[in-house]
């Protein structure tokens, strides 16, 4: 049977795609020629490296990394050319303003905000001020609710004494996706089956949207994403289950205006309410919408990693379970009892370190020229990120960079520097700057429940007990093996 003609066209046009696309970036990008390359040298040999970056990008990062520091390099994608700033150039990111160097543009070249979730959450971005005053300040309070959610889904998922398979990623995910949501819109819907499996599915559907839309030049970007993006179709479906709630609470806010009512909920949702920047169902729908995609699946990322190595290297869990066992003892399941667990930190910064979920981040874009301190041009319009696991693997910033060791931090003191949430010019996880992850401390609560009642709780061990699962490495990302399975036992006690 011969091949049919469809194919062969399909065939021919994704070929002259990957090759055209290249070329249009190379020459429509800014003049970048006087920033070393990263890859194959040359017109042709950059094109080249665009194409192959989609699955050795993180080696042509370490190389140019290792070959070009401390001064940045570029590296030509089939989106556009990045440069690559260093450790010396995170100086530069602190105290350059946003209003020239921006994180926020950058986003939106990436995402597509303002047509994968819509122009509301692309124009006005309030959330992240809720989310580092009010989410901040109430974590301690809504500490218990999230470790209830935790406990509950557990309790769902794995039944009996006997070794249950699980498998992780899914679970895990299913797992933040109930807990981060006891925070974001409170019980009922947290536990919604329908509403979890409603944001799981969003980033798969956001970042092909994006993707797609990354591939045309700006000026035509609106026309595409009437036919591409399943934006309007997302937050009507999202409006079905959000939709009876917020117009319950704007009732009882009309009727109790600027007081509070008995059981006036104490969540995300609600505090944008209060707010006042947008009564609509739609625009809080894709709100809450963004804030499910920001969170669930990096996080599930992160602590799938670190489910993977507990269950490869169980004398660890001994550790760990000592810690947690002697400080909920004294202290119970609290936000406070959280961050005497050194260990427990310890271990989860470390898997950051270790393997972490992007080879670089702290990604900006230059809204006009930019002159580094080490005299290097950024021109208006390069998006530019750093090179934070060539910074986390360096044997000049850390010893025995590339061996995992659980309790490094731990052992390096009780400094603020150490802890999981710190950023600074050694641990660069969470960003970088001012505009660092600002939901980095409700993250760091959630990974710390999980991996302290998993311990203390539970015997892991991995399938079969087969090898430690490897990372998926696509681009500059860095994927947790969606498809290995983790056994889990509780323990008797």
């Amino acid at each position: 049977m011969g091949i049919s003609p469809l194919l062969l066209y399909i065939a021919f046009s994704i070929a002259i795609a990957l090759v055209m696309l290249p070329l249009f970036w190379y020459l429509q990008s800014p003049d970048l020629s006087h920033i070393q390359t990263a890859g194959y040298p040359g017109f042709l040999g950059s094109c080249w490296t665009a194409i192959k970056f989609l699955v050795h990008g993180q080696k042509y990062l370490q190389e140019g990394y290792e070959r070009y520091k401390p001064h940045p390099f570029k590296v030509l994608t089939l989106y556009g050319w990045l440069v690559i700033l260093n450790r010396e150039h995170l100086g530069d990111i602190a105290n350059t303003s946003e209003a020239d160097f921006s994180f926020h543009e950058s986003a939106n070249d990436y995402i597509k905000v303002e047509y994968t979730f819509g122009s509301e959450v692309y124009r006005n971005p309030y959330h992240q001020w809720i989310i580092q005053t009010q989410l901040s300040r109430n974590l301690a309070s809504l500490c218990p609710d999230i470790k209830d959610e935790m406990v509950n889904v557990f309790s769902e998922l794995i039944t009996g004494n006997e070794w249950r398979t699980l498998p992780a990623f899914q679970s895990i995910c299913q797992i933040i996706s109930r807990m981060s949501n006891r925070v974001f819109v409170g019980l009922p819907l947290c536990r919604d089956p329908g509403w979890n499996a409603f944001n799981i599915a969003l980033p798969d559907a956001v970042i092909k949207e994006a993707l797609i839309l990354r591939l045309f030049p700006t000026f035509i970007q609106p026309w595409i994403a009437r036919y591409v993006t399943g934006q309007v179709e997302r937050t009507r479906k999202g409006a079905t289950y959000l939709g009876p709630m917020i117009e319950e609470r704007q009732r009882h806010m009309d009727m109790y205006p600027g007081k509070t009512w008995l059981d006036k909920p104490n969540d995300f949702l609600q505090w944008c309410l209060d707010s006042g920047r947008e009564p609509s169902v739609m625009h809080l729908t894709q709100r809450m919408m963004t804030m499910n995609f920001a969170s669930i699946h990096t996080t599930t990322n992160t602590f799938t990693q670190a489910l993977y190595l507990l269950a490869a290297n169980p004398e660890y869990a001994l550790l760990l379970r000592e810690e947690v066992e002697r400080i909920v003892e004294e202290d119970g399941w609290t936000k406070e009892a959280l961050g005497k667990m050194r260990r427990i930190d310890s271990f989860l910064k470390e898997t950051l370190r270790y393997q972490g979920t992007a080879w670089v981040t702290g990604q900006r874009k230059a809204l006009k020229d930019i002159k580094l301190s080490d005299g290097t041009l950024i021109p208006k319009g390069t998006i530019t990120l750093v090179s934070t696991s060539g910074i986390h693997h360096d044997p000049e910033v850390y010893d025995n960079a590339d061996v995992f060791e659980p309790f490094r931090f731990a052992d390096l003191g009780e400094a603020n520097k150490y802890q999981l949430v710190a950023v600074n010019s050694a641990s660069l996880s969470f960003g970088y700057g001012k505009v660092a992850c600002p939901g980095r401390f409700f993250v760091a609560v959630i990974l710390k429940l999980l991996l302290a009642h998993i311990v203390v709780s539970f015997d892991v061990k991995l399938d079969e007990n087969g090898p430690q699962p490897k990372n998926l490495l696509l681009g500059y990302a860095i994927v947790a093996d969606p498809k290995a399975r983790v056994m889990f036992r509780r323990r008797s006690n």
